[in-house]
């Protein structure tokens, strides 16, 4: 088996950055924090904006880097907050998104991945989980976790147990992983 460096997450979100941990630790792979608050270019697009996110990273490292985006897509208000959701969680939070959702409450929680270890050179892992609003918050966990009940669950993210086995950041994540440990060693690593 061929022998990995670790690489580095960058995110100014530690609690995303303990998920993404926990989630590729399971193969085998070591993320290193890289505390940074990269700028969000304004996009309808969680793929470019990945994407925009990690070129940013990668030139203030020079080292592997991953970077996750990711979106709450609530149908009943044509997609939003989409790719502003961390705009939207800062600002009204998740009681305010309760008080906008009607009784059509299907939503999906999207999240891309995105890799670099030479700049420009940009690989895009991404993954989406169906599910809908509930009607009030449960738990204790951060950003939509509270309010988001996965397709097929009775309960919220923050209420599962198993969220790192069937999220949409793992499923995403488990795309990456698949992928780097398939791909040949760079010669920087």
């Amino acid at each position: 088996m061929q022998t990995l460096s670790e690489i580095l997450f960058a995110s100014s979100n530690k609690n995303k950055f303990r998920e993404a941990r926990s989630i590729l630790s399971k193969f085998g792979i070591k993320l290193k924090f890289l505390s940074c608050h990269l700028q969000e270019i304004q996009a309808d697009d969680i793929e470019q904006i990945a994407r925009d996110k990690v070129i940013q990273a990668f030139l203030l490292c020079s080292r592997p880097v991953v970077v996750e985006d990711d979106g709450l897509f609530i149908n009943s208000l044509n997609g939003f907050p989409g790719p502003y959701s961390s705009f939207i969680l800062k600002t009204i939070g998740n009681r305010g998104i309760l008080k906008l959702v009607s009784r059509q409450r299907s939503a999906r929680f999207r999240s891309v991945i995105a890799y670099c270890e030479k700049n420009g050179d940009v690989r895009l892992f991404s993954a989406e989980v169906l599910g809908k609003i509930s009607k009030e918050e449960y738990g204790k966990k951060w950003g939509f976790d509270p309010i988001f009940i996965p397709r097929g669950q009775r309960q919220t993210y923050s209420q599962l147990h198993e969220k790192n086995t069937t999220s949409h950041r793992y499923l995403a994540l488990r795309k990456l992983a698949n992928w780097y440990l398939r791909k040949p060693l760079s010669s920087g690593q």
